[in-house]
């Protein structure tokens, strides 16, 4: 598109920073461990920098921004809201909010605090905090999704919480293969959309794709989704995830990413390109994705798919949380080496931009 871009992180060396198509890296403050210098920090660098459009790409650097965007002005957050993103990111208040629309939620519980009773449930079940990233007495945390399959196991996960952590939502466990569809909606136009289907994730239980497939979205889904987003008065890109029950064919919505996802490369690669249809709706160029999109295009992140074999390898169903029916060993292999062998993409390495990769791949060494 011809824009300078600028990275900025809290290392000196991130992947982006160190892309070829990066013209300026700086490092900030943690978002998460210190909002307010972050956002002190990046305002006096938009400042300095001219800088026409700042994209958050964590969930804590949009909370950081968010709390106070005219700080940044005239540069434009192509957001909502804070309130309005904390909305979309409250898991337990989502529930009520998709009925409306529609979509299925899995049954659940909420533990309002550490001191309340444990209720009759279900197992196996998902302990799943009510935001991703919280916070208690000043501090921001970031949270992740756990299973448990006994009730001792629950015990040990709700003890192993932060006090942060709560609410948490004890939510019945859905199997089945995962939908990733993801929105631009702006000025409540729906500007582009896309789908994948998770083939492999990071922990093997759920979590990050590391081998996904661009797929074409149900139809009553993604007017369901966008439904549920403009009913928040959403502003932006989103990721709406869900699981669909293998039993029953119906699909359940997990929760919602008001930010990019893991996967964006996949999405322009197919061709829907995000980040210039947002980067155009901020400048106030607002353009149309494609109608169509290339449908069966599998890429691939490759030590998160290495960290997905290793943990089959190294650990047991049971302690991996796996899903009745998952495959075993012997079937991870094979499928580790099919997808090496079929020369997927990767969505981290790029010939003509390979220092990211390496950069990577030099970490991930050293950490073994």
């Amino acid at each position: 598109m011809g824009c300078d871009v600028h990275v900025a992180a809290a290392a000196a060396t991130s992947l982006a920073g160190l892309s070829r198509a990066t013209a300026h890296r700086v490092v900030m403050p943690d978002p998460l461990a210190e909002p307010a210098r972050y956002l002190a920090a990046v305002a006096d660098y938009v400042t300095a920098k001219a800088i026409d459009v700042v994209i958050p790409v964590t969930e804590a650097a949009a909370l950081a921004l968010l709390a106070d965007p005219g700080a940044l002005e005239p540069a434009r957050i192509p957001m909502p809201d804070l309130a309005t993103f904390a909305a979309i990111s409250d898991k337990a208040a989502l529930r009520v909010r998709a009925a409306d629309v529609g979509l299925a939620f899995p049954d659940q519980h909420v533990l309002c605090t550490p001191e309340d009773p444990l209720p009759d449930v279900g197992f196996p079940v998902v302990v799943k905090p009510a935001r991703s990233v919280s916070e208690w007495a000043g501090e921001r945390v970031k949270l992740s999704v756990s299973h448990a399959a006994t009730r001792d196991e629950l015990l040990a996960r709700l003890h192993a919480l932060p006090r942060a952590a709560y609410p948490v939502l004890l939510q019945r466990r859905i199997v089945g293969p995962g939908i990733g569809l993801f929105v631009l909606i702006w000025d409540d136009t729906l500007v582009a959309t896309f789908a994948h289907e998770r083939i492999r994730e990071k922990p093997p239980s759920g979590g990050v794709s590391v081998l996904a497939e661009s797929v074409i979205p149900d139809r009553s889904l993604v007017d369901q989704a966008t439904r549920l987003l403009r009913a928040f008065g959403w502003r932006g890109v989103a990721m709406v995830e869900c699981k669909v029950d293998e039993r029953t064919g119906e699909p359940f919505l997990m929760e919602i990413n008001g930010r990019f996802w893991g996967t964006t490369q996949l999405a322009i690669d197919a061709g829907v390109d995000f980040p210039a249809l947002l980067v155009r709706c901020a400048l106030g160029e607002p353009g149309r994705g494609p109608e169509r999109y290339r449908v069966g295009l599998r890429e691939r992140w490759w030590w998160g798919e290495v960290d997905h074999l290793l943990a089959r390898l190294r650990r047991s169903t049971a302690s991996l949380a796996l899903p009745p029916g998952a495959p075993g060993r012997g079937r991870a292999v094979l499928d580790f080496l099919r997808s090496a062998i079929s020369g997927a993409p990767d969505l981290v390495f790029r010939v003509r931009d390979p220092m990211p990769f390496l950069h990577e791949s030099a970490r991930w060494i050293a950490g073994r």
